[in-house]
């Protein structure tokens, strides 16, 4: 590529680069794939620089390029393969400790199977309390007490075992 093209391509690079990883992430909702996705999409439009140039909507061109590297990623049979025994776990958001984390999850342990699986169906699966009666085969207000007990336990639980914890306090819906 001659080198005011190159120049050229690096610059609309550069600007562009955070929207089209937002983009990336936005279609498939993973940031790993997301990086492939611009990759292979920055790499067609390298090499179809000279071509893309010349459209009348170099965005609308680059974002052909991307939904179509989406859709191919998508097609092929390996995309759906689990490279492992088992999915991983989703990652903690980046303003919770991992001290916080442990606290709640030795919480969650000590509670009874019940009351533990509607805990992690109501709170963390987000059923509705009709929809969690439902999967336990037991009665909604089975689901509301030992959604209750369940809180209360854990309540006392977080006090004693992590300060921050209980002053951020496990709220009832």
């Amino acid at each position: 590529m001659r080198p005011d093209l190159e120049r050229e391509y690096v610059e609309y690079v550069t600007a562009r680069l955070p929207r089209l990883h937002r983009t990336a992430y936005l279609l498939c909702a993973d940031a790993h794939q997301a990086d492939d996705i611009v990759q292979t999409t920055l790499t067609a439009l390298y090499v179809n620089w000279k071509r893309a140039v010349g459209a009348d909507n170099l965005d609308g061109y680059v974002h052909r390029i991307m939904v179509r590297r989406y859709l191919d990623e998508r097609r092929r049979r390996w995309s759906k393969v689990l490279l492992g025994d088992r999915v991983p776990e989703l990652s903690v958001p980046a303003d919770h400790a991992v001290e916080e984390r442990e606290a709640l999850m030795a919480a969650l342990r000590s509670l009874p199977k019940g009351q533990r699986a509607v805990v992690v169906l109501r709170f963390f699966g987000d059923l509705s309390i009709e929809a969690t009666a439902e999967v336990l085969g037991c009665s909604t207000g089975n689901v509301k007490s030992q959604s209750s007990r369940a809180l209360a336990t854990l309540r006392k639980a977080l006090d004693v075992r992590h300060p921050v914890m209980a002053a951020q306090g496990v709220k009832d819906s």
